[in-house]
């Protein structure tokens, strides 16, 4: 027998979802087999899948052993606790993300990866341990391309991350980007709307001033800051969030970033010695007009980064 003791991160999700985190060895139509032969209870009594659970509820499983994970061993050690902070507090982490560096395990199984430092970074500190959480685990709530710098915004606990995530969800969080463009978008300021598909076997997205049933509505806004003959230096806003939006929107237009190997012109990016792309989410700001719980102190406030290895270094 295993017994869950609910702690504050567990409290307020339903019976499945939790033991989906807790027990992931547990394959959920056993699961289910389980609550209904009361072989899974709450507080020593039947429960349903949909049941919300509760800071001090006992949770009990009487499973067989091979459920349970038996390995302990910290992966996340692995990698350095150095992080790049913008700011940090006792729920959020709004982190700086180098290019080069990936957010989370890719198809090479990155050890070093963004969440992994902070993991190693809140260990240290005694801020997270993973022997003491029964499903919470800290979380990024948004992501970058590993060539993509900028801020990346972590949750250190579950209330936090459930109402990060319904604010990006519901675009009351604002970013801003700056990049470098080949060849001078056409206005100083303009909204840019298009059309874009994406192309799985590549990797990449094509976009069209056309509708079709398949590809789906970008917008995206735009300030030349600065220009020569040949560069720009755009800051740009997001109003839809498609993938590679920002690259492919360019591209389109006939001004693509610099340095971009899938939308970009090679031969200005040997040009210039540039191999990834001159993009950066620089600037966020928390734009609340709903609900906030624990996070409500953050409304208004804007967070820039200062170092975009890019800014000041092509277009004088």
């Amino acid at each position: 027998m295993k017994e869950f003791t609910i702690n504050k991160n567990d409290s307020g999700q339903r019976v499945d979802k939790f033991l989906q985190k807790a027990v992931p060895l547990l394959p959920q139509s056993l699961m289910y087999k389980y609550i209904r032969m009361k072989r899974i209870k709450l507080n020593g009594k039947r429960c349903e899948i949909s049941t919300r659970l509760s800071e001090g509820d006992i949770m009990q499983l009487y499973i067989n052993d091979e459920f349970f994970e038996t390995n302990s061993e910290k992966e996340f050690l692995i990698a350095p606790p150095v992080l790049n902070i913008v700011y940090e507090d006792e729920n959020i982490m709004l982190l700086d993300k180098k290019n080069g560096l990936v957010v989370h395990e890719d198809d090479e199984k990155t050890a070093d990866t963004l969440i992994n430092r902070i993991l190693h970074y809140l260990y240290d500190k005694g801020e997270y341990d993973p022997d003491a959480e029964n499903s919470f685990t800290p979380a990024l709530c948004n992501r970058l391309d590993r060539n993509t710098g900028g801020i990346v915004i972590a949750a250190k606990n579950a209330e936090s991350l459930r109402i990060l995530n319904q604010k990006i969800k519901d675009r009351e969080i604002e970013k801003k980007y700056l990049c470098i463009t080949v060849g001078v978008p056409p206005e100083k300021h303009d909204t840019m709307t298009a059309y874009l598909e994406k192309d799985a076997t590549g990797n990449t997205v094509k976009v069209s001033n056309k509708k079709t049933p398949t590809n789906k509505t970008i917008i995206t806004t735009y300030d030349v800051l600065k220009s020569n003959r040949k560069l720009a230096l755009v800051e740009v806003k997001l109003e839809t969030g498609r993938t590679h939006q920002i690259r492919a929107h360019f591209a389109h237009i006939g001004c693509p970033l610099l340095g971009d190997g899938k939308y970009g012109i090679n031969q200005v990016n040997r040009e210039y010695k540039v191999k990834t792309q001159a993009l950066y989410s620089y600037k966020l700001k928390f734009t609340f007009e709903t609900e906030s719980g624990c996070l409500d102190y953050l409304n208004g406030r804007e967070f820039t980064v200062k170092d975009v290895w890019f800014k000041d270094k092509f277009v004088n």
